[in-house]
């Protein structure tokens, strides 16, 4: 192995920081890229599900004036 103990490997000379900073920020990244998706189509099925809803509604009560 590289490195002589688990806290070498955190440090690495100095630049620990720098490393794993970037690993956890690419990590953010995926899983932002991961879940935008998901929440997206949440949101737009939720949405849709109001727009159709008021459609329905909408259309009840215009033909219950037609009918008076």
């Amino acid at each position: 192995m590289y490195f002589d103990s688990f806290h070498a490997l955190l440090v690495m000379d100095g630049h620990g920081g720098f490393v794993w900073s970037a690993y956890a920020l690419t990590l953010l990244v995926i899983a932002f890229l991961l879940l935008a998706p998901v929440i997206r189509r949440k949101r737009l099925l939720r949405e849709l599900r109001g727009v159709l809803r008021r459609a329905k509604g909408g259309r009840a009560r215009v033909n219950e004036g037609e009918t008076s």
